[in-house]
């Protein structure tokens, strides 16, 4: 029974091949015998024609854009020179403050007694130094009448040896007397000459100078006491926002403490970013960029590239990059977020081909390009894809007229008028 049913599958299968067979020649004599037609005609397909469009820049892609934070331009600490009790709290944390304005008052009255005391000490100290003057004058006015009268006295004496020489000549005086007039005149140049001495002594002294250095130390010590009272007034080291600020009335402060706030100062500010080494490239040589809020991103500026890292950080593997903004009316805050563009919509207009005219052979790609008479051949570099078109790095450029279609039925030198001749369809005569 086993072979039975066996033959007939075999039987029926080999009949339905046979009728297929017959079917399909029916169908070509009905086709061969239509009114008409004088043979059946076996039609091969035509390549396609060669056309050619102009190259042009389009745009490849949006800007390219990384985030950033906003920083302070400067940060500056806010320090207390002096120790004491916080008495008074002018600023408050947040607050924007000017450069120079109090933040908060430290007791200062011992500083205030250390100023008086150095005030009357300078006065004390400037009166002696008065005085000492004073006296300098009147003591060289003395001398210098004292040389005067040795002067005199000095004159007279020769005038009275003088004489007593002539009366002497005379037979009027004696020897003795001329003797005597003589150790008058020695005693009277002596006289000079002691005066003349201590009027020289007494200028070439500086008998003032211990009461000068006494004021002139006094002053100083005036100076630190009143700079030192300033310190109890503590002052925005610069303008900005005040920041990491508690300071409360009744604490007290010590200068060995160190920092009690910051000031961020925010015109200008920062906007601050890392740059990974493909990134760099495109800013490297840039002095400027495009920068914007998300929030916002109708409103975009453009702001200075104020440091841009010459090498890789061997930390982070990235590029330290600066932007320094004016913020003259303080909407940019330290901590928020923003977008600089790295690239320009300028540089996102790229030479672009469609991606069907590539001829790709094995790790290269081609293109052909009318030029003058003949298609020739070019080996292009290719870069990024935006829909049909991709952007070519070298190889071509933009006013070039590139092939389309049919290129790859052209060989590198094929003569233009060649290529334009359209294949026909042929056909084959079927037996009669």
């Amino acid at each position: 029974m086993i072979n039975d049913s066996s033959r007939k599958r075999k039987f029926k299968y080999r009949s339905m091949g046979v009728i297929a067979l017959l079917t399909a020649a029916a169908v070509l004599a009905s086709a061969c015998s239509a009114p008409g037609a004088k043979g059946a005609a076996t039609v091969s397909l035509a390549p396609k024609a060669v056309k050619t469009e102009v190259i042009k820049k389009q745009k490849i892609s949006n800007p390219i854009e990384q985030v950033a934070d906003v920083a302070a331009g400067t940060t500056l600490d806010v320090v207390s020179k002096a120790n004491g009790e916080v008495m008074n709290v002018v600023k408050k944390r947040g607050e924007y403050v000017e450069k120079g304005e109090v933040l908060f008052t430290i007791d200062n009255k011992d500083a205030l007694s250390a100023q008086r005391k150095n005030e009357l000490a300078l006065k004390t100290a400037q009166e002696s130094l008065q005085q000492a003057k004073d006296n300098k004058v009147n003591n060289r006015k003395d001398m210098a009448d004292n040389v005067t009268k040795a002067q005199t006295a000095l004159t007279n004496a020769q005038q009275d040896y003088n004489k007593m020489r002539n009366d002497f000549d005379a037979g009027t005086a004696v020897q003795h007397q001329v003797d005597q007039m003589k150790q008058a005149l020695d005693s009277a140049q002596m006289n000079l000459e002691a005066a003349q001495s201590k009027l020289s002594a007494f200028d070439n002294s500086d008998s003032i100078s211990s009461a000068q250095t006494q004021a002139e130390s006094a002053s100083l010590a005036l100076e630190d006491a009143t700079r030192s009272l300033e310190n109890y007034e503590v002052k925005a080291p610069g303008s900005g926002v005040l920041t990491d600020f508690n300071v409360v009335v009744g604490q007290t402060i010590s200068a060995a403490a160190g920092k009690v706030g910051q000031v961020q100062q925010i015109d200008p500010i920062k906007i601050k970013t890392e740059l990974t080494e493909t990134n760099y490239q495109l800013v490297k040589g840039k002095q400027e960029l495009v920068y914007y809020n998300p929030d916002t991103p109708d409103k975009k500026g453009t702001a200075k590239i104020s440091y841009l890292a010459p090498i890789m950080s061997a930390a982070s593997k990235t590029y330290t990059l600066e932007l320094e903004v004016p913020n003259s009316d303080h909407q940019l805050q330290p901590g928020s977020r923003f977008m600089v563009q790295l690239t320009t919509e300028t540089e996102e207009q790229v030479v672009a081909i469609p991606t069907l005219s590539v001829i790709r052979e094995e790790s290269d790609t081609f293109v052909f390009v009318e030029q003058g008479d003949q298609y020739v051949k070019r080996k292009v570099k290719l870069g990024r894809i935006s829909g049909e078109f991709q952007e070519v790095i070298d190889g071509v450029k933009d006013g070039e007229k590139l092939v389309t279609s049919g290129q790859n039925t052209l060989k590198d030198g094929q003569k233009v008028e060649s290529a334009s001749a359209s294949p026909a369809a042929s056909a084959t005569p079927a037996a009669k």
